[in-house]
């Protein structure tokens, strides 16, 4: 087994990751940050996504453990005080994996050339100063013409991130759906749009042709600067994240933790 350890910089996670290469030292465990069979994240979910995209180009052969240091771990089962059991963990795993559906962006230029991305969480479409004018479409056939800040596709993992501040719906992951919402639509007498959250089969697919020749698109929250755009293609990736499924939690518990806490308490 070869691990790589990717962390961020804040004291607390600097203590655990001393810690814990003190513990893999000892099982005589060997460190690749090349090519490694599982990439331990220490800090929190945005390290983790980090993380990911680092080692993107080889998700099919990688799988992830992460332990929470910060304040909310969605994607990060172990906490610091556990690396003793997460070491355990790690070294008796028969390689059981949990996965979680990836979105594939697509985007043509003008010059017909074809850029890729992947991203666990979501993808949005903005302007900065002006409105955003974009045909959408579902499986090639126009469904609506939007006006308005912008647009998010997520993931079902994704569903509890950004996409949920826009006010969409929380989507178990087994379900491989994509999520499209607005970010503050215009809707009057001129501009029409559905102006909810809109759910589509994993078989299916969302295109975004904007009616600007430069916008910005984020990946994972990542900002790109886009020029020259003809179309942006978003679906369900024939890719997968995977997690160490030992100590791995069941998703609506992970959701409850999250963002409603121990009901237990109240």
């Amino acid at each position: 087994m070869k691990v790589t350890i990717a962390h961020n910089n804040y004291d607390k996670t600097l203590k655990t990751v001393a810690y814990l290469k003190k513990l893999l030292e000892e099982k005589d465990v060997i460190f690749d940050a090349k090519y490694p069979d599982v990439v331990i994240s220490v800090g929190g979910d945005g390290t983790l996504i980090n993380a990911f995209h680092r080692y993107e180009n080889q998700v099919d052969s990688v799988r992830f453990v992460g332990i929470h240091t910060g304040h909310l771990g969605f994607y990060t089962d172990w906490r610091n005080y556990d690396v003793d059991k997460m070491v355990d963990a790690l070294l008796l795993t028969d390689g059981e994996v949990a996965k979680y559906p990836l979105l594939e962006i697509k985007t043509l230029t003008e010059s017909g050339e074809t850029r890729y991305h992947l991203a666990v969480n979501e993808s949005a479409v903005k302007r900065v100063s002006h409105t955003l004018e974009a045909d959408v479409y579902i499986n090639d056939e126009l469904f609506e013409n939007f006006r308005g800040d912008g647009l998010c596709v997520s993931t079902p993992t994704g569903s509890t991130a950004y996409s949920k501040s826009l006010g969409g719906a929380v989507i178990h992951p087994r379900l491989k759906a994509l999520q499209m919402t607005e970010i503050a639509s215009i809707n009057n007498r001129v501009f029409r749009t559905l102006s909810a959250p809109i759910v589509i089969a994993p078989d299916q697919w969302i295109t975004i042709v904007p009616n600007a020749d430069h916008f910005v698109m984020t990946v994972d929250g990542a900002r790109i600067d886009v020029r020259n755009a003809k179309k942006i293609e978003y679906r369900i990736s024939h890719h997968s994240i995977k997690f160490d499924r030992f100590g791995h939690h069941h998703f609506w518990s992970r959701v409850q933790d999250a963002f409603i806490g121990d009901s237990k308490n109240d």
